[in-house]
């Protein structure tokens, strides 16, 4: 996976701390508007994927084995997810061993399909978590993201030099706002297994 192979050179020095307004909008979510929001908060923010040690059962001790690193998948009824934290802390809460891997939510959303898993799960121990699925999945794996324009407006963008926005903004739009339904349940029942 390449967010494993080739970590983001721009977060040299990073200290795991979560940015407060993406944690403020995801805490906000109550509705199509503010889940919309929060997407386009984490379009800009740092996140983390954890990373644990797998494969490294032996009955004793062996020097030439070493453990390998690998992405962390939860499944359950929902789906199966790809786990992500706006902060160490967050992280840590969660699993304290865990090594942190610095991402942006594009590079998140195209190793979930990578990885084979269908959804992205934030913040899975709290404070708040949230769920990324379906075509908004997709769009963010292609390398856009959402922007916020005057009078609660959104559309998909992308800010690549040699690719133009796509112009048929109305109708990403709405096709956005009938999956965002689809996404509450996933919201929903997402916090309700995770016990948050």
């Amino acid at each position: 996976m390449r967010t494993l192979a080739d970590p983001n050179a721009r977060f040299a020095g990073d200290d795991g701390s979560p940015d407060p307004i993406t944690r403020q909008a995801i805490a906000r979510v109550s509705d199509h508007t503010s889940y919309v929001r929060a997407l386009v908060a984490l379009c800009s923010s740092r996140l983390l994927m954890p990373i644990v040690a797998s494969g490294d059962e032996t009955d004793h001790p062996d020097p030439d084995r070493h453990a390998e690193m690998a992405a962390v998948k939860l499944v359950n009824d929902s789906g199966t997810f790809l786990l992500a934290f706006t902060g160490l802390d967050s992280m840590q809460q969660w699993q304290a061993d865990a090594r942190p891997v610095p991402c942006t939510l594009d590079d998140l959303c195209a190793t979930v399909k990578e990885s084979g898993a269908d959804q992205l799960l934030i913040d899975v121990a709290g404070p708040t978590s949230l769920v990324i699925a379906g075509e908004a999945l997709d769009l963010f794996a292609d390398g856009y993201a959402v922007a916020e324009f005057e009078g609660e407006e959104f559309a998909w963008v992308k800010y690549a030099e040699d690719e133009a926005p796509a112009d048929d903004t109305a109708e990403q739009i709405a096709s956005l706002e009938q999956s965002l339904a689809e996404m509450e349940q996933l919201i929903d029942e997402a916090e309700r297994n995770s016990g948050h």
